[in-house]
């Protein structure tokens, strides 16, 4: 009987390489789906990090705390506003402990340009004023010189608009129902400690999106003591 001699050749059969072709669909389809939501993860991270919300609380936290720091503490003051006229924000009972709620805040300190000597004086307790205050939805600053200082005028006094740089830090602001400035009374006296509280909101149609500031700065300077 004749041997019948087979051939073997080397390769894949149609169904093995139907199966490699699947398999190999199935892991660039894995890999495509990760790497288009990392890109989505990082792109809604970039976007929230350099959204103007996110930018406008960046600017009340530095311009906010900048300001306080260099202040005196001996010079600021917290307002009430009622319309268009500011009065002295006051304790509501007396002695004791006491947060005092206000719309706006001046806070006074020395410019860079003002003479040692003239700084040794204990009347002067503050050559320049920053005003922090909401006007339409926005947060705004005045910078300006002392005197006047921010409110003219008397008890109930307006805000003082000559000679002034104004800045816009922050739009869609809204105030704490408390009130947008607090710090803590003892003994009639502030300590010097002013908080801020707001929430930013989107201006992007349909948006609910929104950020919450709440900081606080601490005036580090006593003039006189």
């Amino acid at each position: 009987m004749d041997k019948i001699r087979c051939k073997f050749r080397a390769g894949l059969s149609l169904v093995e390489l139907v199966i490699t072709i699947m398999i190999s669909s199935i892991i660039a389809l894995s890999v495509g789906v990760l790497l288009i939501g990392g890109q989505r993860s990082w792109q809604q991270t970039y976007e929230d990090a350099n959204s103007k919300m996110r930018q406008d609380s960046y600017a009340i936290m530095s311009a906010f705390g900048s300001v306080g720091r260099k202040s005196n503490r001996l010079g600021y003051t917290l307002y009430n506003q009622t319309g268009s006229a500011f009065h002295e924000a006051e304790p509501q009972h007396g002695g004791g402990d006491e947060i005092v709620y206000g719309d706006a805040v001046e806070f006074r300190y020395w410019s860079s340009s003002v003479p040692t000597s003239d700084l040794l004086d204990v009347t002067n307790t503050g050559t320049d004023y920053a005003f922090f205050y909401v006007d339409n939805g926005k947060l705004k600053v005045d910078y300006g010189t002392c005197p006047p200082g921010a409110i003219t005028g008397g008890a109930n006094g307006t805000r003082n608009t000559s000679d002034i740089t104004t800045m816009t830090l922050a739009e869609n602001v809204v105030p704490d129902p408390n009130g947008l400035f607090n710090h803590t009374v003892v003994g009639g006296a502030g300590q010097g400690c002013v908080r801020i509280n707001l929430t930013l909101e989107s201006d992007e149609e349909g948006s609910d999106e929104q950020i919450r500031v709440l900081t606080a700065t601490l005036a580090r300077n006593i003039w006189p003591r």
